[in-house]
């Protein structure tokens, strides 16, 4: 009570909200505001990050795809190949300046498409043998090897036959004959091999099921029809 008899308000406890309120809100701004400049950070460090990897290794890319198309021209200047027809023309540098505008990623992605392109002039420049028949498919491209093979034993003994009868000669060519199929499949599995390899550090599917095979029904049916005709005659 005061001396005019009027009651004066107690102070509350705790302080006015006005006095509070802007130093939390202040606070909560503050930490939101760093917490987001942090992500931002870290964002572009790791961008930076991913594109540093990504000039280094195009940079990596492009060393090897250099020397490799070093090396096939000069391969291709030894097979006559003019100078002009090795290099870009202008539209076609116009083209690939335009794929490569979006960093080094994309460009990244442009030299390892080249790089794939330069495997395969490599497979077509390194073929031996029979280039365009390497990429048949294995059976009819191994056939063409186990084939002529498989008929030489049927075509001797049937000429021996035809021309001594059932004599000593015919039944020495059977009884010679009767190894010589897998004699003609080991043959046949070097000569793929030989022929259908587009590099030396390359795999050739050589069919060895389908080249026994081969070999050894010409062998089966002219022995069974020579012995018919001899117990026949």
């Amino acid at each position: 009570m005061s001396e005019t008899g009027t009651a004066v308000p107690a102070p509350r406890s705790g302080g006015s909200t006005a006095d509070v309120h802007p130093v939390e809100t202040a606070w909560a701004d503050y930490v939101a505001a760093a917490r987001q400049l942090d992500g931002v950070r870290r964002s572009a460090a790791t961008a930076a990050g991913e594109q540093a990897r990504s000039v280094a290794a195009a940079r990596e890319e492009l060393t090897a795809v250099r020397e490799r198309l070093a090396a096939q021209q000069s391969r291709l200047r030894e097979r006559s190949v003019s100078a002009i027809s090795l290099a870009p023309t202008p539209p076609e540098v116009g083209e690939a300046a335009r794929s490569m505008t979006a960093g080094p990623a994309a460009v990244l992605t442009c030299l390892r498409t080249a790089g794939g392109w330069v495997d395969a002039a490599d497979d077509t420049l390194a073929a031996r043998g029979l280039p365009r028949l390497a990429r048949w498919p294995a059976r009819p491209r191994n056939l063409l090897v186990y084939g002529p093979l498989a008929l030489v034993v049927p075509l001797v003994q049937l000429t021996l036959f035809l021309t001594t009868g059932t004599g000593p000669a015919s039944v020495t060519a059977l009884v010679v004959g009767l190894p010589m199929p897998a004699v003609a499949v080991m043959v046949g599995w070097l000569v793929v091999g030989r022929l259908f390899r587009p590099r030396p550090e390359d795999r050739v599917d050589r069919t060895p099921r389908f080249g026994a095979l081969v070999c050894l029904v010409p062998a089966v049916l002219s022995t069974a029809g020579i012995l018919l005709a001899m117990l026949a005659g």
